[in-house]
């Protein structure tokens, strides 16, 4: 008997988009007149079709494009890629909810899904009544959830308001009681979308804890998230969808780096209309230079900023950080000029400050950094996630290369040996 419980071969999803012919910027004016002639035409041509109707022209767009992988039983699979590329319409089509345009699924066992808040509650029945129309949908026995009631509200934590309609729960108990019933009604396949964004962060945490013991129990997992940390935490292997075509997939680790290194490439960092960043703009981070490239374990260090100050006359005293994560978001360390004694002052114009690191102790891998100017405690300037390093194998010693054995910083170290004697020991 084969453990594949999920085989997806040349999978297509298609839509129509219709699109309006734009029209120039109209007044109040120009629409009151508009309906004006139109209401006169109509009285002197009441049998005319309206001219003036806006035409529009239909598209082809597929949100998924020959789709092909298998999943096996007792996988926990992570779908990660940029919104668009087609993540929630591969869980919808695998849930059943829409039917694929093209190619063929086949599904072993029970699927429970949790894609929107709310899927699959009656806003009219109580959280009680939820949890055994949830288990019937399901295929299960009155006994069977009964069995299985008492953990499941227990998971939710929403027991003083079991007989409240759901219509009247926040997104955050909606969340809780559809996560608790898809986990606990033993499907062979759960299968969880972003939707856990909406819980607080020590239920997120419950839900990855719960994803892992399901996952251990012989039953199967797919998980969408833009929270790397989670997906590299949960998933032992991952998709990458991009623009609805799989751009990578296999281990979590190798696919994982392949799409933030691609993120990197494709948000043009240091560029001055960078969006993602906060601070009150009284000068900006214009570019960071690192060298050497690529970095090398224990090897010096220099980061360049420029930093533009063109915009504003005025002068200003700043610090500069530098913050080191891991790729799932792991804080391991800063450089902070303060913690040096320096801070800079910046006239209109642009300048350009450096900072030194003569021994840059992290393991081979990718890490992202932060980036922070500020006055004071005030940001000036704050890019998260504004660069991706790379760091390849170095040396610590001689002839040593450095192994961090799955730990990202390495630490230099001196080791000496006492020998004690037979007459020491006794």
């Amino acid at each position: 008997m084969s453990d594949t419980v999920i085989k997806v071969d040349n999978l297509s999803k298609k839509y129509l988009i219709s699109h309006q012919q734009t029209e120039r910027y109209v007044a109040l004016r120009d629409v009151m007149a508009d309906k004006a002639k139109s209401l006169g035409r109509r009285v002197l041509s009441p049998f005319r079709s309206s001219l003036s109707a806006p035409r529009s022209t239909l598209e082809d767009f597929f949100a998924l494009k020959d789709v092909s992988f298998e999943i096996k039983r007792g996988d926990r699979v992570g779908i990660i890629g940029r919104n668009g590329a087609g993540k929630s319409t591969l869980l919808k089509v695998l849930s059943r909810i829409t039917e694929p345009t093209t190619g063929r699924i086949e599904i072993k066992g029970r699927v429970a899904s949790l894609l929107e808040v709310g899927t699959g509650f009656h806003p009219e029945l109580t959280g009680r009544e939820n949890i055994f129309l949830n288990g019937a949908i399901l295929g299960m026995t009155k006994a069977e959830i009964k069995r299985k009631f008492d953990e499941i509200v227990d998971f939710a934590e929403i027991e003083k308001f079991l007989d409240t309609p759901v219509k009247r729960y926040s997104s955050g108990m909606y969340v809780r009681l559809a996560f608790a019933v898809a986990a606990h009604l033993e499907p062979e396949i759960l299968i969880v979308d972003e939707v856990l964004a909406v819980g607080d962060a020590q239920f997120q945490k419950k839900c990855l804890g719960k994803m892992e013991e399901v996952g251990r129990e012989g039953r199967t997992v797919l998980f969408v998230s833009h929270n790397m940390g989670a997906i590299i935490t949960l998933c032992e292997y991952s998709i990458l969808l991009n623009s609805g075509f799989i751009e990578a997939i296999g281990l979590t680790s190798n696919v994982v780096s392949k799409y933030t290194i691609g993120e990197q490439q494709t948000e043009n960092t240091f560029l001055p209309e960078r969006g993602k960043r906060t601070g009150d703009g009284r000068a900006y981070i214009e570019k960071v230079k690192v060298s050497p490239n690529p970095l090398r374990t224990a090897e010096p260090v220099e980061f360049e900023f420029t930093i533009d100050r063109s915009h504003d006359g005025r002068d200003i005293q700043v610090e500069l950080a530098i913050a080191v994560k891991t790729e799932a978001g792991t804080p391991l360390f800063q450089i902070y000029s303060q913690h040096m004694g320096r801070t800079f002052l910046l006239r209109q114009g642009k300048t350009i400050i450096n900072a030194k690191v003569d021994n840059f102790y992290l393991a081979p891998g990718n890490y992202w950094v932060n980036v922070w100017m500020g006055a004071g405690d005030e940001p000036v300037d704050w890019i998260q996630n504004a660069m991706l390093l790379q760091v390849e194998p170095g040396f610590l010693v001689a002839g040593q290369c450095a192994d961090s054995r799955g730990y990202p910083v390495i630490v230099p170290s001196s080791w000496d040996k006492i020998d004690l004697s037979p007459d020491f020991l006794e």
